[in-house]
């Protein structure tokens, strides 16, 4: 289980401070795969770092009762200058799992070939998006948060990851970001819509995605 509670994240832009989420208190279950969805610019992306602890929030406080993942994608997990198995040795040590198996199994599924050993700051884009995916993939979390599973690799790759994160989601939970619509109905069974900082909660995915369309039809909140 995931608990936000009055949790709210303010940045600092031009002439003051912009809050992106607004005081949500909400609870994610568990083992449960939960559709994040919102237009661009919503606050996805923050509202992962926020549950992941990658950073932290203005007010109010993130509580989990398991281990939950780093938001797949996001390559600030990794530093530049090392390679992409010695991030993912690093990984494996702040986590707690062997560095050696989960080397193997992140060479075996990432499909970076030389580039595994060569700097991350060398890598493409999508290089970097198997990186993330793989390492996260191969740690047994109790919650994955994925941003856009469909943007990593090409149409064959995507099968592949697709497959093995079902596999995760057999036993565990997982909260996903995607703007596609059949992507949400294969791999979630809720859906929450964030929409100026604030988060309503579906139990029909399909009436969480009509709830979405009809917001992208509204004029942006200034």
């Amino acid at each position: 289980m995931i608990h936000l509670d009055r949790v709210s994240k303010d940045f600092r832009v031009r002439g003051g401070r912009k809050r992106i989420v607004d005081s949500l208190t909400a609870t994610f279950p568990t083992g449960v795969s939960v559709a994040l969805l919102g237009r661009n610019g919503a606050g996805k992306s923050t509202l992962l770092k926020l549950i992941a602890g990658t950073i932290r929030p203005s007010a109010g406080r993130v509580l989990s009762t398991g281990s939950v993942s780093y938001p797949v994608g996001f390559a600030g997990s990794f530093h530049p200058d090392l390679t992409g198995v010695q991030n993912t040795r690093f990984v494996a040590r702040l986590y707690g799992v062997d560095s050696d198996a989960l080397v193997d199994f992140v060479e075996d599924f990432a499909e970076l070939g030389v580039h595994f050993r060569m700097p991350f700051r060398t890598y493409s884009a999508g290089m970097k998006s198997r990186l993330s995916f793989g390492v996260s993939m191969g740690i047994p979390f109790d919650t994955y948060l994925v941003d856009e599973v469909t943007s990593v690799g090409d149409g064959a790759f995507r099968q592949k990851s697709i497959a093995v994160f079902d596999a995760r989601r057999e036993g565990a939970g997982a909260i996903v970001v995607s703007h596609s619509p059949p992507m949400v109905k294969r791999l979630c069974t809720k859906a929450a819509v964030l929409e100026q900082g604030r988060l309503v909660f579906f139990d029909d995915v399909e009436a969480a995605l009509d709830h979405h369309a009809r917001n992208l039809t509204l004029p942006r909140a200034p």
